[in-house]
């Protein structure tokens, strides 16, 4: 028997739409129906936890331990599909007791607002700024020591450039921009974003179930493998991503990340122009090893560099000898007037 359809022109063109167009129904039913997008998620770090409401990068959240004095720490996690303040948690439960320190949820990330707008690193250097005035408030304007994860270090660099009086130091832990692919010597505050992607990724309502497939613990296993570089990974932190991932408007920074629009132009450049002291660790395993620019900056008197064995998150791996190397570059500065450059 004959098929009626052989000889028909554009049978696998009509196949192929019918298929994607079955996945794309199957993506979106599978999301509503499958998926808990309101996963209970409770802190991710003791003592206080708050959101400031801020002009220009919205509600941005804030945990703080103040039961010991001295110079106030701030640290940032790194940005990701999952990121949040859990990322920071060996070095805040390291300091918490030994000197006011704090933590912040970027935008889109953790209980930081995750409305659909455009996340930039404009807007993150924005919610740093908010968070640096706060503490300083609450410390009769001391200038701070900030710590910044990956990514983030590039945006806590902009942050330290235009207000230097605000900063005694800097510690960058894994900083992305010394690699030949994400080094930057563009246009000031610029970003590498691509709209079209974002507006193709971030859009219902296929944008959310895509993301969910993202999410999935399988998934974030996989990738947090690449980051440790080893399948020793911390179960904890992987448990709290996937939770985090899971809120409501979750979706929409990470498709900002997808889309380039979080990553600077001009990364080399600032690292280039800081002043202030500062000390960096990286690993030597895992995907993100690639430091091929670190000369332009590791001789220069206000830098210290180092490296341990491990994967870029160095401080769940090995945080003493992470402490220990951030402890003896503070120590360093302790008879140096805060806020004054080596």
């Amino acid at each position: 028997m004959t098929s009626p359809f052989r000889h028909r022109p554009g049978r696998p063109a009509v196949a192929a739409a019918l298929a994607f167009a079955a996945s794309a129904v199957g993506l979106v039913g599978w999301g509503r129906l499958a998926v808990n997008r309101r996963m209970p998620l409770p802190p991710a770090l003791p003592g206080r936890h708050e959101r400031l409401g801020t002009r220009r990068a919205g509600d941005v959240s804030l945990y703080s331990a103040m039961e010991a004095e001295g110079v106030p720490l701030l640290l940032i996690h790194s940005v990701n599909a999952a990121a949040n303040a859990y990322e920071v948690r060996p070095l805040y439960l390291h300091y918490r007791g030994r000197r006011p320190v704090y933590a912040l949820d970027l935008p889109g990330f953790g209980f930081s607002e995750r409305s659909r707008r455009l996340y930039t690193p404009r807007l993150m250097v924005e919610a740093i700024h908010a968070a640096v005035s706060e503490i300083r408030n609450r410390h009769h304007g001391l200038p701070i020591d900030a710590l910044a994860l990956s990514l983030s270090a590039s945006f806590l660099a902009r942050a330290s450039l235009e207000r230097p009086d605000g900063y005694r130091s800097l510690a960058l832990i894994s900083p992305t921009g010394f690699d030949a692919q994400l080094s930057g010597e563009g246009p000031p505050d610029g970003h590498r974003g691509r709209d079209w992607l974002r507006d193709l990724l971030d859009r219902p309502p296929f944008g959310r179930p895509l993301f969910d497939a993202l999410v999935t613990r399988p998934s974030m296993r996989f990738f947090l493998r690449k980051t440790f570089g080893s399948p020793q990974i911390d179960e904890a932190l992987l448990a709290y991503d996937h939770a985090s991932a899971h809120q409501p408007g979750a979706e929409h920074a990470p498709f900002c990340f997808i889309s380039g629009h979080l990553f600077p132009t001009d990364t080399t450049r600032l690292y280039e122009r800081l002043r202030l002291p500062v000390w960096m660790v990286h690993g030597t395993r895992g995907d993100f090893v690639d430091y091929r620019l670190v000369p332009r900056v590791a001789d220069r008197p206000n830098w210290r560099v180092e490296t341990l064995p491990t994967g870029a998150f160095p401080h769940f791996e090995q945080p003493e000898a992470v402490t220990t190397g951030y402890d003896a570059f503070l120590a360093s500065l302790a008879r140096m007037p805060a806020g004054r450059p080596a």
